[in-house]
């Protein structure tokens, strides 16, 4: 795998609360110049980012019901349509995680739905499933779910809970939803090293904050 073949799997990632828009515009220059998938941003920013980015073959990716999971269906779809009027073409939501853990199935495959819905044919959906607070079992239930709502990608974390992507957990999601559907991971991607072993066990896509030094000690 070229740097260039790595870099075009990598969602260069600023999601902190303080995060200015100097560093938008940081992120975006460092995406333009490494030649990133997207920039993963917070929604208030997608504008600078889709104005800085326009031309070029790095998307605007953002986070909905981000990072709880917990807003309601319709808040979500309306984040979803209002991300993507603002230019955003990738949206990562976040399921919710308690409805299924009460095995409410139901609600959660609706929820993931509205998301799809509203970005059908505008923009690539990744449902962020956060790995390390489900049991193997639900892990493998939030893929299915995902993958009969109609999305594009499952997602491990956010990497504002308790952990981040690892190895075992891309290896159950990919074994969950077939070939089809892309995988990322998220959280704890920090080293070229690390990258490989994700990619290895069937990820497709990679969301770090510490892409520039993933790319520079790539062979």
């Amino acid at each position: 795998m070229t740097k260039n073949e790595l870099a075009r799997m990598i969602d260069h990632t600023v999601l902190k609360a303080d995060t200015k828009e100097e560093k938008i515009e940081e992120i975006c220059k460092e995406a333009l110049e490494y030649n990133f998938a997207s920039v993963c941003i917070n929604p208030c920013n997608i504008e600078f980012a889709a104005k800085f980015l326009k031309g070029s073959e790095v998307k605007v990716c953002t986070v909905i019901g981000f990072p709880l999971g917990s807003n309601t269906t319709a808040t979500k779809a309306f984040e979803t349509k209002d991300a993507i009027e603002k230019g955003a073409l990738e949206v990562d939501m976040v399921i919710n995680i308690g409805k299924l853990k009460d095995k409410d199935y139901d609600y959660v495959k609706k929820d993931i739905e509205a998301v799809v819905k509203e970005a059908k044919g505008k923009a690539l959906t990744k449902v962020i499933i956060e790995t390390c607070l489900l049991t193997d079992e639900e892990k493998i239930m939030a893929c299915k779910l995902s993958k009969e709502a109609g999305a594009d990608f499952v997602k491990t974390s956010t990497g504002f809970s308790t952990g981040g992507a690892t190895v075992s957990d891309i290896k159950i999601m990919r074994e969950a939803v077939g070939g089809k559907l892309g995988v990322k991971a998220s959280g704890g991607v920090r080293t070229y090293e690390d990258s490989v072993a994700i990619i290895n066990a069937g990820a497709t896509r990679i969301g770090a904050s510490a892409s520039i030094d993933i790319i520079n000690k790539a062979k």
